[in-house]
């Protein structure tokens, strides 16, 4: 069986990542395999995160999505007990799966609370509307602190995409990507590299802040924030 096989490779594990294919033919395998994993860990990384991701979901009616996913979750729920697991429904075809990567990432990060904290400091020093710290290679997630409320629930996944697509531009026209600045009548947004392992993000709506005071503000926090996203946090989990 799994355990006995290949239980060490499951020692001093942080995270279990595992993956369902909503339309597998050999469900029955597929959680017994899983549920072998589970023993595994266990045995040997009892503290370990358990995150399933239910996936291909877009293959599902959409009307039919939801009740599809409570059910496989509440399956995998209750075989995966006493472990408390995370489940979410992912597709290659839209934000989903950007946005289970994202909350996976943000749970590793062991010193999350003290980022964002200094973010919301940041956010109201610089009279932000909402500052976004990003990974720099993956461009997930870290943390985020918002003045103000955003309708769009999947903005920030939108976002990532499109400076991922301009950064794999710039790397066919053999140009680095390095800062973007966006301005129109209702904000200004900046991006640019922020600490070695992030970009920062930082939204503005008010019109009587100059651009050259933003790009000033990150420059100044840019030392600051270094103490808390080198090495020991983000770049230890990234």
């Amino acid at each position: 069986s799994f355990p006995t096989r290949r239980s060490s490779d499951l020692r001093n594990v942080e995270v279990l990542i595992y993956v369902f294919d909503i339309e597998s033919r050999e469900l029955k395998k597929d959680l017994a395999y899983y549920h072998d994993c589970l023993e595994a860990i266990m045995q040997n990384s009892k503290n370990a995160q358990v995150f399933c991701l239910i996936h291909k979901m877009d293959l599902i009616p959409e009307d039919s999505r939801d009740k599809v996913f409570r059910k496989k979750e509440m399956e995998l729920k209750t075989l995966s007990s006493p472990m408390n697991i995370t489940c979410f429904k992912t597709s290659i075809w839209d934000e989903t799966l950007y946005k289970a990567w994202s909350t996976i990432v943000y749970s590793l990060i062991p010193n999350i609370k003290i980022i964002e904290t200094h973010l919301d400091n940041f956010t109201s020093i610089c009279g932000a509307d909402e500052v976004v710290l990003f990974e720099r290679a993956t461009f997930l997630v870290i943390a985020h602190s918002t003045s103000r409320e955003h309708p769009d629930v999947h903005r920030l996944d939108k976002i990532s995409n499109i400076i991922k697509q301009f950064k794999l531009s710039c790397s066919k026209a053999q140009a680095q990507f390095s800062s973007m600045e966006v301005q129109n009548s209702a904000f200004s947004a900046y991006i640019e590299g922020f600490t070695p392992n992030t970009y920062i993000m930082v939204i503005i709506s008010d019109d009587t802040i100059q651009s050259a005071t933003a790009h000033m503000n990150i420059a100044v926090a840019r030392k600051h924030f270094e103490k808390f996203l080198g090495g020991s946090s983000v770049g230890a989990v990234l």
